[in-house]
């Protein structure tokens, strides 16, 4: 019997790796993304300024690299998240108890959705 329950157990902090190893996935592709952002920005603005050279350029609409500094912290914040989600969890595990939280989806939803708004206005204005 004792040797069922270790070998949940190890299942379990395995499980618990492969999440924790997923959101630090996720969190580089977000960051790759808001830097990815934050430079086409600044490509658009090299371009326009070649194009136009004599013309003075008119920024006061940029919103894309501030938006892609802030999709970069977001996930520089999943990481932190990531790694205290993963030590809660190995905690519960080792005192066989497990409560589910919802608060580090809750919150990467919020912020995403403010992003997600942020970079629709800036295109709708844009046009």
């Amino acid at each position: 019997m004792m040797e069922k329950n270790n070998s949940k157990k190890i299942n379990d902090h395995l499980a618990n790796e492969r999440t924790f190893l997923a959101w630090i996935t996720t969190s580089l592709g977000i960051m790759g993304f808001g830097f990815v952002v934050v430079k086409f920005s600044l490509f658009i603005q090299q371009v326009t300024l070649m194009l136009n050279s004599k013309k003075t350029m008119n920024i006061e609409h940029e919103y894309s690299g501030v938006v892609g500094i802030s999709i970069v912290i977001i996930g520089s914040v999943t990481v932190v998240l990531a790694y205290i989600k993963y030590r809660r969890v190995v905690k519960q595990i080792e005192e066989e108890r497990f409560t589910y939280g919802s608060y580090g989806i809750a919150l990467m939803s919020a912020c995403f959705l403010i992003i997600g708004l942020l970079l629709g206005w800036h295109l709708i204005d844009s046009l």
